[in-house]
């Protein structure tokens, strides 16, 4: 039995009501992926705070939440733009409860009646992906701009002031257009056809485009020179 139902205390009887009533109002709390539905964007998710159980003898004891299954997952998305995430179990997130159920809202979007009185509860939770545990956190974090990366950073793409870094293997599909200088270090290797719309090219300090001009040719089967710089 709890020392506090023996006391005449109104003050403390409220109290305890009152934290009896906050109990059951779910607002936000880490967790665990279990499994990911990507056709649906949900994800079911293990609450990574532990609840607490009265038994008969009045002891206490702690045990895991039950999952929170079909959470639909919040992707950073606007204006017909999204960032997705290759969600995977085991992954950290942050549930938010909403105030009301969401049920109808979920399965047709648009401004609709909740079907449940229900509020606050453990049914109508979203999940954030972003919050990290001390075990799980970032290693080697620039602080000098804004990185889209693997966790061991081996692959990244950085936006600093003045400059773009990737780090990665690019594959390009689509058209690219070049405006400005352009610096090649390293092999270029090009498959299909290639198209020089104006300027003036060089290779190896001689000029190789359209303009260009041979040396010591001579009319027939022979070959040309180098061309002259």
């Amino acid at each position: 039995m709890d020392r506090r139902e023996l006391m005449d205390d109104p003050e403390e009887s409220q109290r305890m009501a009152f934290e009896g009533l906050m109990a059951g109002v779910w607002t936000a709390m880490p967790g665990i992926v279990e499994s990911v539905n990507f056709a649906a964007q949900t994800v079911s998710v293990q609450p990574a705070i532990r609840g607490t159980v009265a038994g008969e003898d009045g002891l206490v004891a702690l045990q895991n939440m039950p999952l929170c299954d079909d959470v639909p997952i919040c992707w950073p998305r606007a204006g017909g733009f999204a960032v997705t995430l290759p969600v995977k179990k085991g992954d950290e997130v942050l549930l938010v409860f909403a105030a009301r159920c969401i049920d109808a809202w979920w399965q047709s979007g648009g401004i609709q009646a909740p079907l449940e009185s229900r509020m606050h509860d453990l049914s109508d939770a979203f999940a954030i992906f972003g919050p990290t545990s001390q075990p799980r956190k970032l290693a080697d974090v620039q602080n000098d701009g804004i990185e889209i990366r693997t966790d061991s950073r081996s692959t990244f793409f950085k936006l600093s002031e003045g400059t773009i870094t990737i780090k990665a293997n690019i594959v390009h599909e689509g058209n690219y257009t070049q405006t400005g200088n352009y610096t090649q270090t390293g092999n270029y290797s090009l498959t299909g056809n290639y198209t020089h719309g104006g300027g003036t090219m060089y290779s190896l300090g001689k000029r190789i485009d359209g303009l260009h001009t041979h040396s010591g040719v001579t009319a027939g089967g022979a070959n040309t020179n180098v061309p002259n710089p």
